[in-house]
C-alpha cells in the first residue's frame, strides 16, 4: 500500500480516522511538553512518570473504572514522592527517581498479572493506536487542550524557571509550584499517550522530537513549534507503517521520530555533524 492508498483508507475507515486524530494530538503535546523537559534536564523524570502510571492503570482495570483516574493518581503521587524523598534525606533527586519509578513499575507488573488477558499488558506497554476507542480520542483531545492552554498561560513562568531558577525565585516566582505544574502536565501527557505509544515508549516521544528541534534553532518559541511538527510527522508516518505492515504502532512512531533525529543530527545547518566544525556553540535563547 502506498501513501495515497493510505490517505484513501483514512477517508473510508472510522477506526483509522480516530487513530490519526489521536496520534497527531499525542505527537503535538509530547513535542511541546518535551521542550521544557529536556531544557530542565528532566528526561529521567519523564521516564519515571511514564513507568509510574502502570500500577494506576492496573488498578483501574481491576476495578473496572477508566484508566485515566488511576494513571493520573499514581503518576502525581510518584512525582510528589520523588520530591519528598530528595528534599528530606541525603538521597539526590536522580537516585530518588530510580528508586520510586522502578518500585512503581514493579508493582504495576504484579497487578497486571491479575488481568484476564495478556493482550491488555501488551497494549498498555507498547500502545495500539489502531484500536483506539472514541472515549480515548476525546480524552486525548481534552488533555491536549488543557496542556497547551496551561503552557500558553504560564509560558513566561515556565520560561524563566527553565533558564534561571535563581532569578525566578528573586522575582518572587514559586519555582516549586511551577515544577509541580509541569509534573502535572507531564502526567496528563503520559496518560494521553498510553493508547498510542504505550508506557515503555512514551518517553521517546517526549524527548526525541524536542531533541530534534533543539538541533535546528536557538529560540525556544521556534523550538516548540518545530518539536510539535516533528511529533506530528512521526505520528502520521508511524501510523502509516503500522497500518500498512501490521506493526506495533508505538514502535513504528518512535522509530520514525528517531530516523528524523538522525537526519537532523547529520545535516542540521546549525548543529549538524557535517557542519559541526563550522558552527560555534550557542545557548538556546528566548
Amino acid at each position: 500500500m502506498n501513501f495515497i492508498d493510505f490517505i484513501q483508507a483514512i477517508t473510508e475507515y472510522d477506526f483509522l480516522q480516530k487513530a490519526l486524530v489521536t496520534s497527531v494530538m499525542v505527537g503535538i503535546i509530547c513535542g511541546v511538553i518535551g521542550c521544557f523537559i529536556i531544557l530542565r534536564g528532566m528526561s529521567l523524570m519523564g521516564d519515571a512518570i511514564s513507568h509510574a502510571v502502570l500500577p494506576g492503570v492496573a488498578i483501574s482495570y481491576l476495578l473496572g473504572i477508566n484508566f485515566f483516574i488511576g494513571a493520573v493518581a499514581t503518576g502525581l503521587l510518584t512525582a510528589l514522592g520523588i520530591g519528598f524523598v530528595s528534599q528530606n534525606s541525603r538521597i539526590k533527586n536522580d537516585t530518588a527517581i530510580g528508586i520510586l519509578f522502578t518500585s512503581a513499575f514493579a508493582l504495576g507488573i504484579i497487578l497486571i498479572s491479575f488481568l484476564r488477558s495478556s493482550s491488555d499488558l501488551y497494549h498498555i506497554l507498547f500502545g495500539n493506536v489502531l484500536a483506539v476507542r472514541p472515549s480515548d480520542m476525546w480524552m486525548t483531545l481534552v488533555i491536549g487542550i488543557i496542556v497547551l492552554g496551561a503552557i500558553y498561560l504560564f509560558y513566561k513562568e515556565l520560561l524563566v524557571t527553565s533558564f534561571d531558577p535563581t532569578m525566578a525565585a528573586a522575582y518572587g516566582l514559586s519555582t516549586r509550584l511551577v515544577h509541580y505544574l509541569l509534573m502535572t502536565m507531564l502526567t496528563l501527557v503520559t496518560v494521553a499517550s498510553l493508547q498510542t505509544v504505550g508506557i515503555i515508549l512514551v518517553v521517546a516521544m517526549l524527548i526525541t522530537p524536542a531533541a530534534t528541534a533543539y538541533l535546528l534553532t536557538n529560540r525556544l518559541s521556534r523550538m516548540i513549534f518545530l518539536s510539535a511538527g516533528f511529533g506530528t510527522l512521526s505520528s502520521i508516518i508511524g501510523l502509516y507503517f503500522s497500518f500498512t505492515y501490521n506493526l506495533s504502532s508505538g514502535a513504528s512512531i518512535v522509530l520514525v521520530a528517531t530516523a528524523l533525529f538522525a537526519v537532523v543530527f547529520i545535516f542540521s545547518p546549525r548543529h549538524g555533524l557535517l557542519r559541526k566544525w563550522k558552527s560555534p556553540k550557542k545557548e538556546l535563547t528566548t
